[in-house]
C-alpha cells in the first residue's frame, strides 16, 4: 500500500512539473493563427467584478491555481503513504480518475495518463488497505 501511494505521489509530482512548464510557456504560439488568439486574449479587456481583466489573466490564474492543486495532491498522497486514512485514500483515488477523464476530454491524453495511473495506484492502495 505504501509503495502504491508513493508511486501515485511521484506521478502527480511529474504531472505538476509538466503542468508548470505548460503554464509558464502557453503564450509561445506554434503558428500565426494561435499567436493571434493569444494576442486577443491578452489585449481584449472587460470589466468583471470591479476589475478590468483579460481572458489571458483568467487562463494564467487557473494555470497557477492548478499548479498548487497538483502539488497539494502530490504531498497528500505522500503523507497518506505513511499515515493512511482509508476514506481519504478512496476519495483521492476517485478524484484522480475523474480528473483523468476531464483531462482526456478537454486537454490531452498525456496529462490524463498521469492522473489515471495515479488514480489506479491510489485505488489499488485503498483495496490493499482493507487487508490491514
Amino acid at each position: 500500500m505504501k509503495i502504491a501511494l508513493r508511486i501515485a505521489a511521484v506521478l502527480m509530482l511529474l504531472h505538476t512539473l509538466g503542468h508548470t512548464m505548460g503554464a509558464l510557456t502557453w503564450k509561445n504560439a506554434p503558428n500565426a493563427r494561435v499567436a493571434a488568439v493569444v494576442t486577443g486574449m491578452e489585449n481584449e479587456h472587460f470589466d468583471f467584478m470591479g476589475r478590468s481583466l483579460t481572458l489571458a489573466s483568467f487562463f494564467n490564474g487557473y494555470g497557477f491555481i492548478m499548479i498548487g492543486v497538483l502539488l497539494l495532491i502530490s504531498i497528500l498522497l505522500w503523507l497518506l503513504s505513511s499515515t493512511p486514512v482509508r476514506g481519504i485514500i478512496l476519495l483521492l483515488g476517485l478524484f484522480l480518475v475523474f480528473m483523468a477523464i476531464v483531462e482526456f476530454i478537454y486537454f490531452f491524453p498525456f496529462a490524463a495518463a498521469f492522473s489515471l495511473l495515479a488514480g489506479i495506484s491510489t485505488l489499488f492502495a485503498y483495496q490493499k488497505s482493507k487487508a490491514l
